[in-house]
């Protein structure tokens, strides 16, 4: 394999000469690397190290409609929950020969408005949100551009255009009813401000069928803000018996809270986290937690995207993945 030594910018010409292919080969295996074989691609990126080539992305995009990328957007990349959501989706465009722009939203919509208009311009194929949208300016953006997006984490009843997710209602309503079923009356809430959280804390109060003590956090949760939230709550309630959390993250600083006070989980004080993060398992107590299939999300997200951009029909716009109650010690489990 010939290196280009001259001091010009490498062209696709150049590659293909080096890979020992033809040009609309060479242009494939970069492009559409689900038309040649594997032994090609190899040749044609063994050809793009060597001559230092790199491609013209938009010339590529303005030639053939596509920019081969996908926006997403998620509150903080911050928060555990999301990381496989993002990761499956990744790496299910990037079988397809797709790349991920990442943007961080923050749980502002003036914010996520914002981005999305940025997203935009740099015109991406596809687009998937954490969450709903809720701006009619955005709605109606996204919609007269006919791009495929994918609201996640989430069931709406109007959907922009396709929706991946769970009913956040619907888990406020089961955990009350698990939390309820252990014989527990004088229960709490520890939530961020979120709009997703607080929708499941209102399901958790209404399926009570009477107020209860709580505690409300700013968003994106943390141990730290756990530990404040345990802290008003056992202030309200000094006799609380189990505290339902919208994250992973709040219910392991509740649980630090409750063991620095001297008390007992679940024995004084049993906690419900939401997420099941990858330490939900080791904390000690363990964590019973809402179990979401976020990977399950990112990858079918992504083949929703992928579909669509292949001029497939979608005969099953929305999708409601479920959820689970992971019972663990927290709670009285094994």
């Amino acid at each position: 394999m010939k290196t280009t030594t001259n001091s010009k910018a490498a062209t696709l010409h150049d590659v293909a000469r080096a890979a020992g292919v033809s040009l609309i080969t060479a242009s494939r295996a970069l492009g559409n690397p689900a038309l040649v074989t594997p032994k090609t691609i190899a040749k044609v990126q063994q050809a793009v190290e060597a001559t230092g080539y790199l491609p013209n992305l938009l010339a590529g995009g303005l030639r053939s409609r596509r920019s081969m990328t996908v926006a997403a957007l998620v509150p903080a990349i911050s928060v555990q929950q999301f990381l496989p959501t993002v990761q499956a989706l990744t790496e299910t465009l990037h079988a397809a020969g797709y790349q991920v722009i990442l943007g961080q939203s923050g749980y502002d919509h003036a914010r996520e408005d914002a981005l999305l208009s940025t997203m935009l311009g740099r015109q991406p194929d596809g687009i998937m949100v954490t969450g709903l949208i809720r701006s009619a300016k955005a709605r109606q953006t996204l919609r007269r551009l006919g791009i495929p997006v994918v609201e996640t984490w989430d069931l709406g009843e109007d959907p922009v255009d396709m929706q991946v997710g769970f009913s956040h209602r619907e888990v406020g309503a089961a955990v009350a009813a698990y939390l309820r079923a252990k014989g527990w009356e004088r229960v709490g809430i520890a939530t961020g401000d979120d709009h997703r959280a607080l929708v499941r804390s209102g399901a958790f109060v209404e399926a009570m069928g009477r107020a209860v003590p709580t505690a409300t956090v700013p968003a994106p949760s943390s141990l730290a803000l756990g530990r404040r939230a345990a802290a008003e709550l056992l202030a309200q309630e000094p006799r609380l018996q189990a505290v339902f959390c919208s994250s992973d993250q709040l219910a392991q600083g509740v649980m630090v809270e409750a063991q620095s006070r001297g008390l007992r989980v679940p024995q004084d004080l049993a906690i419900c986290g939401f997420g099941d993060a990858d330490f939900a398992a080791h904390t000690l107590p363990s964590l019973t937690t809402v179990q979401i299939k976020g990977a399950e999300i990112g990858q079918r997200a992504a083949g929703l995207i992928l579909q669509r951009c292949q001029g497939a029909e979608i005969t099953e716009p929305v999708r409601d993945v479920g959820f689970s109650i992971v019972e663990r010690q927290s709670t009285g489990g094994t």
